[in-house]
């Protein structure tokens, strides 16, 4: 976990930062702050369309009376790829470009539902669907021993 948010925090803006110097230094940096506010504005515009591409496929998967697991995926991925877009930086805009391009994020999605399955099966994985977690045991939720207290008054 550690390793993870190290890479997360630290490695990936120092690499953001080296390239963003490096296409500074070799078309000029008023241009390359341009092409990064033009990336993101248009990364963002294609975030949106996808976007309302994936609730519309949800919303009709739904209406047909089937499970929309791609389609929340997808749905999942793209909002990843937006938020990477918004990040600064050519490696993140790269990598939220990408997540937009429907045949990358197809093999994204076989990657994360395999994770998932995997995840389910060794028990990673809780869904609640209503109401708070149960207790450590497995066991029903318990309540508040003063909640309980102000119900029965």
């Amino acid at each position: 976990m550690f390793a993870r948010l190290l890479i997360l925090f630290i490695i990936i803006p120092l690499l953001e930062l080296l390239v963003i110097i490096q296409i500074g230094s070799r078309i000029g940096y008023l241009y390359t702050i341009l092409l990064l506010v033009f990336v993101s504005f248009s990364g963002a515009a294609l975030a949106k369309r996808e976007g309302y591409q994936a609730v519309s496929q949800i919303q009709s998967e739904v209406a047909a009376g089937r499970m929309p697991a791609d389609s929340l995926i997808d749905g999942g991925l793209i909002l990843t790829a937006a938020a990477l877009l918004i990040t600064p930086g050519y490696l993140t805009d790269a990598a939220g470009l990408a997540l937009l391009t429907p045949p990358f994020r197809r093999l994204v999605r076989i990657y994360v539902r395999r994770r998932l399955k995997k995840a389910v099966a060794a028990r990673t994985v809780h869904f609640w669907t209503n109401g708070p977690p149960p207790d450590a045991s497995g066991g029903a939720p318990r309540e508040p021993e003063q909640s309980r207290k102000e119900i029965d008054r």
